[in-house]
């Protein structure tokens, strides 16, 4: 089994829902999403072309989040939703080509980040 993987950079804005601090106000982040898929070695040599999950990734996850105020997306944005969100959209798009989503990890900044499996 292979994995690849390749990251992405956003901007976007939000504030945390129900929560007492400065993230209950509005800020933004740098977020670094990492997107590591699983497959089988086809007879061309490759699981997927990095160009096909580079071209997903911006279509179906990028276009909609960057330069974004997430409230208006999400009910409560935390890193968590935006993740899970993330993969399950990715989750979809990628079993359509015979590929699948084994990890997604969501950076909000340098230090804090999510994975999901």
């Amino acid at each position: 089994m292979f994995l690849l993987s390749r990251d992405f950079y956003f901007d976007a804005a939000h504030r945390v829902i129900d929560y007492k601090g400065k993230c209950e106000n509005l800020h933004g982040h740098t977020y670094k999403l990492t997107v590591t898929i699983t497959g089988d070695l086809k007879d061309d040599g490759m699981v997927i072309d990095f160009a096909l999950i580079k071209k997903i990734v911006e279509e179906e996850i990028l276009k909609k989040l960057d330069h974004q105020d997430l409230n208006n997306l999400f009910i409560n944005p935390t890193t968590e939703i935006i993740a899970k969100w993330i993969f399950d959209k990715l989750d979809e798009e990628f079993s359509k080509i015979g590929c699948k989503i084994n990890e997604v990890t969501l950076y909000e900044g340098h230090n804090n980040r999510v994975t999901i499996r």
